[in-house]
């Protein structure tokens, strides 16, 4: 049954809401002290979310003792649940989002509110974007108010050696302290890494592991720690496929491997699982598929920096394991420069751009077709199904989107972040 909505959206969660795991118990209910605590978490929500309809890179006003507040109570539950998170569906599951707050507020208008719907965010929640701060502090938030409806897991970018070069150090110093920024990275520390959807569907951040023989491996990992340099763990946030590979090879990214279709399958096989969703990587549909439809990747930050003409992914997971994608189309060049005069501010833009949950870049890229929301359903316990592919004004065949291919200009603009990414990568994870 999908979750009901409450009368109040952001308030106590509805009894008849599903919860997603059974083995433990994490509540925000019971003693009088647990509900003083609670009350300041609800008020900082409210503030996060009054941003609705605001122009993007509106900050929230939230204090630095709010936030640590909000650290201090998001830790304990983050231990008490599994490094592996066993879950149930129906639930909604998003990629990268990067600090594009505006853009978040969109999925969950589309997926619906916690507690309306249940959620597994992929990682990669800070970096790159301008709002880091409030898209962390929402997504803890609503973990800290239902916590066994809604899972983050750990992306690469939760890491002190990452977000210390991408923006998020440079944020909270800006705008709060260092001190805040390593009360963060402690908080990323007890983040879990996977999570598995009725014993069916497997999800993480990067991909795969030569070194994993099974799902026990990942229950085991010890917390909070950081993100080594090689391991289960390092490969688990930072692998990726690549369809040039048959079985594992280097990694351009300087980091992990890479792993071919045929890795997927045995995988998949062995285990008795369908299918793999994983992040990390931007796609130009906001999500692609891999090895047959046996992997998903699914990327939910359209118009990326301000830099890509992609569009932003969430898939929804019913019952009965069926899977249908929901897209947030990007913006078009001519809606993010609406108005544009000669030369305005990026605020002028943004303000004044058709539609206000765009972030404009100031910068030339090329023309996006305009592309229909639509959904895209795919079956994941039949990975041999057919289903309805995503139609961009009918240029997409099935077998054309079963491939997904990039255009030769977003192709050039990956390979352009990955060679920079390569260059900024800490010595302690190029070694």
């Amino acid at each position: 049954m999908e979750p009901t909505t409450s009368n109040n959206e952001h308030g106590i969660p509805d009894p008849n809401i599903q919860t997603n795991i059974n083995s433990y118990n994490v509540s925000t209910g019971g003693d009088s002290s647990d509900q003083q605590q609670v009350d300041p978490i609800k008020s900082i929500t409210a503030r996060l979310l009054a941003l609705r309809g605001s122009p993007p890179g509106t900050q929230a006003s939230i204090s630095e003792s709010e936030i640590k507040l909000l650290t201090s109570r998001v830790r304990p539950i983050l231990l008490s649940q599994p490094m592996l998170l066993e879950l149930e569906a129906p639930l909604k599951i998003c990629g990268d989002v990067h600090g594009q707050y505006s853009d978040l507020l969109r999925l969950f208008e589309y997926g619906g509110f916690p507690p309306q719907a249940n959620y597994l965010f992929l990682g990669d929640y800070v970096d790159r974007g301008k709002q880091s701060l409030e898209v962390i502090c929402l997504l803890l938030c609503y973990k800290i108010q239902y916590p066994n409806n809604f899972f983050i897991l750990r992306g690469n970018h939760e890491a002190a050696g990452i977000n210390r070069i991408y923006g998020f150090y440079d944020e909270c110093k800006r705008r709060y302290s260092i001190k805040l920024w390593k009360i963060f990275s402690d908080v990323f520390n007890c983040l879990p890494v996977s999570a598995l959807v009725d014993e069916k569907i497997l999800c993480m951040h990067g991909g795969l592991s030569p070194e994993m023989e099974s799902l026990q491996q990942i229950a085991d990992l010890a917390r909070p720690c950081d993100v080594p340099d090689v391991g289960l763990m390092c490969d688990l946030l930072w692998s990726d496929p690549d369809t040039t590979v048959t079985g594992w090879g280097e990694n351009d990214r300087g980091v992990s491997f890479v792993f071919g279709a045929d890795v997927v399958c045995d995988f998949l096989e062995k285990h008795d699982l369908d299918l793999l969703v994983r992040a990390h990587q931007v796609v130009e549909d906001g999500y692609e598929f891999f090895a047959g439809r046996r992997l998903v990747t699914l990327f939910s930050a359209p118009n990326y920096c301000g830099e890509f003409d992609n569009a932003g992914g969430l898939i929804s997971v019913d019952e009965n394991l069926m899977c249908s994608f929901m897209i947030l189309k990007p913006s078009t060049r001519s809606e993010r420069f609406a108005t544009r005069p000669s030369l305005p501010s990026l605020s002028s833009v943004a303000s004044n751009s058709a539609n206000l949950n765009e972030i404009a870049s100031g910068m030339e890229m090329g023309m996006q077709q305009d592309e229909n929301d639509s959904t895209v359903e795919s079956n994941s316990s039949d990975s041999n199904s057919n289903s309805n592919s995503y139609n961009d004004n009918g240029n997409h065949s099935e077998n054309e989107f079963v491939e997904t291919k990039l255009s030769n200009k977003f192709k050039r603009e990956r390979e352009r972040e990955k060679e920079v990414e390569r260059e900024n990568v800490p010595h302690f994870l190029s070694s």
